[in-house]
């Protein structure tokens, strides 16, 4: 058996197309019939998101912790009780693509980092999408890490200790141990999932965060530019009427 773990806050509006992305990939003619389950952690909901993911076929578990390691942890330990081979990771906010799973199992490693790709911007400026996409490594061997496409085999994660309760980075935090523990990886461009690029996001550290903090940055150095050419044509000013 297959597993999905999907840690949500609040996340009526999107966790629908989530799972329903998972159920398309959990169909693929590749993985043979493979019973996939989905495992929906609602911590500290106070919205509809558990009715919505039970109508379809989510198993649900609460948590009051708005911790997403925390919530990540208690998923995975439901499903390796119920006999998971494969843990596999993403978002509310993320949809994967059809042959998502079908992918992580072709890497044949303890571990599968997949890539992350964003379809809608709105909120980000032209500046924060260009840093992105001129930045972030879309190929085979680029180390990146998400929470939102990850796979990894039920072994590997107990050998590694699974996930700890880390409100952001638990990802990142997660596959360091696993290499610790000697986990084969695969740091693959194959595994794909479109994730969300929304202001609100739910970790305090995490890829939302991290677009923010893009978006101040380069929001400080346009306003240094435009500081020293406001200064130069002082200065040739200056110039100009000094006798």
């Amino acid at each position: 058996m297959l597993a999905v773990v999907i840690p949500a806050h609040n996340e009526a509006y999107l966790i629908g197309q989530c799972i329903r992305s998972i159920i398309r990939a959990s169909r693929h003619s590749n993985l043979e019939g493979e019973e996939v389950r989905i495992f929906v952690v609602m911590d500290s909901c106070t919205d509809g998101t558990g009715l919505i993911a039970a109508s379809l076929g989510a198993q649900i578990l609460s948590v009051e912790m708005r911790n997403v390691g925390a919530a990540r942890a208690m998923g995975a330990q439901a499903a390796l009780a119920q006999g998971a081979r494969w843990l596999a990771f993403s978002d509310a906010d993320t949809t994967v693509a059809e042959d998502w799973l079908v992918q992580q199992l072709n890497c044949r490693t303890d571990v599968v980092c997949g890539v992350i790709s964003i379809e809608n911007w709105a909120g980000h400026g032209a500046a924060v999408r260009r840093d992105f996409t001129t930045t972030y490594r879309d190929r085979d061997g680029h180390r990146h890490v998400h929470g939102a496409n990850l796979g990894v085999s039920a072994a590997a994660y107990v050998a590694a200790g699974g996930f700890r309760p880390f409100a952001s980075n638990e990802d990142v935090a997660f596959v360091e141990a696993l290499i610790a523990a000697n986990a084969s990886v695969a740091w693959s461009a194959a595994t794909r999932v479109v994730t969300s690029a929304r202001l609100d996001s739910r970790a305090p550290n995490g890829f939302g965060a991290a677009l923010r903090a893009v978006s101040l940055q380069l929001a400080a150095a346009d306003g240094m530019a435009n500081d020293t050419v406001s200064q130069a044509c002082e200065d040739s000013e200056r110039f100009d009427a000094a006798p």
